[in-house]
């Protein structure tokens, strides 16, 4: 490992937040154009939704190799080219004859944005080794400012007649040069790249535990993302207007709480923060569901929001600085197991919801809170040996920098 000086360090933080903004802005643009690729296709729900798991594919195949790669030549050389596909298979899904090859397109696209967003948190991750301070969560939450930015941009880029192809083709070079320009400030294979664990080995002990909680995290994001307006809508007869308000309330909750996460790891433990945020969002969801009021429900998502919000970025720091495990495949274990939360949350909310009611359903976002707050012991290693060591040892660095 090598110290960087206070004007590296400096340049990859602006770095890392960069391409954590441009992500969530790219990954926005592509979303609000969906509706485009389904009609250019003639494509039913149904199809398109087959399609539209292409993406998870992608991702959940991509992550592990991504891991083991940034093992061998580092995250800053894995970030250039992850940034550099993801950037270019934008092309691809105006390109698809059909629904078969739209799916093939978005496998593709998948990859990218996996490979990308396993690649960048390490990064983010070793910066934050050799800061003097907790900063991981800022970057999450930049990621929320892109996708807002994003969303807006699309919208009006659609709602002015821009063609599909002229508008992810633009997306694509934007995204590219950005991209180029911007890692090329992150810091070196040396910081983080360890070839002798670049082997693929089996994920055990603390490692599963901080894979565990991430399935619990990512699975209350895709409960509120699915099924926040369809429970204010039917269970407790709220308008569309009032049932949005409810994934609205977790958003902007969510955003907030990471970007305060930082300020407050400082003061209080990263395992004490996560065990807190999970009994407020077990508590505030199991009191909101206790009640048929629409209001009730939209603080209760809220609070699901801000006692979520900084646990995932926490257990990728925590993961990267385990004693004994390499950074890279350490987030990618971490990360996939919180992807295929993100992924599995939903459908298990139906089935269950399907057997039982709605709020029956939401009880197991409850039951996951619960289980988030039980293993945050787990997080502890997120403080950082490694901070530590760089305050010991570089502390003159880490103040100038900071």
């Amino acid at each position: 490992m090598v110290n960087p000086t206070a004007s590296s360090l400096r340049a990859a933080r602006v770095a890392v937040a960069a391409i954590f903004f441009v992500n969530g802005t790219a990954t926005a643009n592509w979303l609000v154009r969906i509706p485009a690729v389904q009609e250019k296709l003639g494509l039913s729900e149904g199809t398109l939704g087959l399609a539209l798991f292409g993406v998870a594919v992608g991702a959940l195949v991509s992550m592990p190799w991504t891991g083991r790669l940034i093992a061998r030549v580092g995250s800053k050389r894995v970030t250039q080219i992850a940034a550099l596909v993801f950037a270019a298979v934008f092309l691809l899904p105006p390109l698809a004859p059909n629904g078969l090859g739209l799916f093939a397109a978005l496998v593709i696209l998948g990859a990218g944005h996996g490979a990308l967003d396993v690649a960048m948190n390490a990064q983010a991750a070793t910066v934050e080794r050799q800061y003097a301070r907790p900063i991981m969560s800022s970057f999450h939450a930049l990621f929320s400012l892109g996708g807002l930015v994003g969303a807006a941009m699309g919208g009006v880029i659609a709602s002015r007649g821009v063609g599909l192809m002229a508008h992810l083709a633009a997306l694509s070079l934007v995204v590219a040069l950005l991209a180029s320009r911007i890692t090329s400030r992150m810091l070196p294979a040396g910081a983080d790249a360890t070839p002798e664990h670049a082997s693929a080995s089996r994920p055990h002990g603390a490692l599963i535990a901080l894979g565990v909680l991430a399935f619990c995290v990512l699975l209350g994001e895709g409960a509120m993302a699915d099924w926040s307006a369809v429970y204010l809508r039917d269970v407790t007869n709220a308008g569309p207007g009032l049932a949005a308000a409810g994934y609205a309330a977790f958003s902007l909750a969510m955003a907030t709480g990471r970007l305060v996460g930082d300020s407050l790891r400082l003061r209080v433990s990263s395992a004490v923060l996560v065990r807190l945020g999970g009994a407020l969002a077990a508590v505030g969801l199991a009191s909101g569901l206790a009640f048929e009021s629409p209001w009730g429900a939209i603080v209760a998502f809220g609070a699901v929001g801000v006692g979520l919000s900084i646990a995932f970025p926490i257990a990728l720091a925590a993961a990267s600085a385990l004693p004994g495990t390499s950074p890279g495949p350490a987030i990618a274990t971490v990360s996939t197991f919180g992807y295929a939360g993100f992924l599995a949350g939903p459908p298990l909310i139906g089935f269950v919801a399907e057997a039982t009611s709605l709020r029956g359903g939401l009880v197991v976002v409850v039951v996951s809170c619960v289980v988030v707050a039980a293993l945050a012991g787990g997080l502890r290693w997120a403080i950082g040996p490694g901070v530590q060591h760089h305050q010991e040892t570089s502390g003159e660095t880490a103040r100038a920098a900071a």
